[in-house]
């Protein structure tokens, strides 16, 4: 009688799990869907797409930069992850 079970204990544990089961999935149900840009299929990003992430990543800067073609927002995060956020396809 080392590990007597109590049932009522038992009971205890399984309605806690289901209880944060629950919560966890109304937390996740309830998200707000992903407003970010995902890499234009254009002529400028197309060949981006065949890339790998990092690879890719180290391209965005000669466009996008303050005296580029395309610069960032104001309050723009840092640009060195940018296919963390702005996904590639597929």
């Amino acid at each position: 009688m080392d590990n007597p079970t109590h049932p009522k204990k038992t009971m205890i544990y399984n309605i806690m799990f289901i209880a944060v089961c629950v919560a966890l999935f109304l937390f996740l149900w309830n998200a707000p869907p992903e407003t970010t840009t995902r890499l234009p299929h254009d002529s400028d990003h197309e060949s981006f797409h065949t890339m790998d992430k990092k690879a890719a990543e180290k391209f965005c800067g000669e466009c996008h930069n303050p005296d580029g073609v395309r610069p960032l927002p104001e309050g723009h995060p840092p640009k060195y992850r940018c296919l963390f956020c702005h996904k590639k396809d597929g």
